[in-house]
């Protein structure tokens, strides 16, 4: 099983951009579907965005037209692009990765939107 280890999360001032990266253990070629989840305290856990091993995407509607998902299976990467941030956007960030045998999270990286 492939360990995930997220970083890239911080403090940004509402309007302004973050990159998180889901960086993999060993090789993502049998992870069908990555996604990134985020849960706010006090809040259910959702799902942002996921993006197959083929590259097709899909994304939340309240992040739709401002975050991107993106995956370079030679790398073992997976980051997540966040502009137009707003504070509702404030959660832990987790990445998932999905294979045919077993479902694998991180530990998540903190994204507080804030003034």
């Amino acid at each position: 099983q492939v360990q995930l280890v997220e970083s890239g999360g911080g403090l940004v001032q509402p309007g302004g951009s973050l990159r998180l990266s889901c960086a993999a253990s060993g090789s993502i070629l049998s992870i069908v579907v990555m996604g990134w989840y985020r849960q706010a305290p006090g809040k259910q856990r959702e799902l942002v965005a996921s993006i197959h091993i083929s590259g097709g995407t899909n994304y939340a509607d309240s992040v739709k037209g401002r975050f991107t998902i993106s995956r370079d299976n030679a790398k073992n990467t997976m980051w997540l692009q966040m502009n137009s941030l707003k504070p509702e956007d404030t959660a832990l960030y987790t990445c998932n990765a999905v294979s045919p045998r077993y479902t694998r999270w991180g530990q998540g990286t903190q994204v507080t939107v804030s003034s």
